[in-house]
């Protein structure tokens, strides 16, 4: 049996899970979302949320955009880190980043969902 993944990203999808499975949903501190990226993750992440990265990491949490993101197919064992934020506004027009301001009344959760 090959050596089991742990995806990073921003949302969870049905796609990613094949047929019937169990799955297990665990709320993580930022000191254990650190701990597990540290061990290193699949980024699937994309330019496209450039100001959230950057928001993510001026919290001290860095995951890398890859140039491509991959198609994550979850398997017995493997597992999705999702990071959600609430608080953040909708960046509109022009505007490409996000304030110190709003980044500090923004609250970020990291849930890990496993595949048993």
């Amino acid at each position: 049996m090959g050596k089991k993944k742990v995806y990073f990203g921003f949302a969870l999808a049905s796609g990613m899970f094949r047929g019937d499975c169990e799955i297990s949903r665990r709320i993580l501190t930022s000191e254990e979302t650190k701990e597990i990226i540290s061990k290193g993750v699949v980024s699937c992440l994309n330019r496209y949320h450039e100001a959230t990265v950057e928001a993510m990491r001026s919290r001290g949490i860095d995951v890398k955009i890859p140039e491509i993101p991959p198609t994550v197919c979850l398997n017995e064992g493997d597992a999705v880190l999702v990071m959600g934020v609430m608080g953040l506004p909708r960046l509109t027009g022009d505007r490409h980043h996000y304030t110190e301001e709003e980044i500090s009344k923004a609250e970020f959760e990291f849930v890990l969902y496993s595949v048993k």
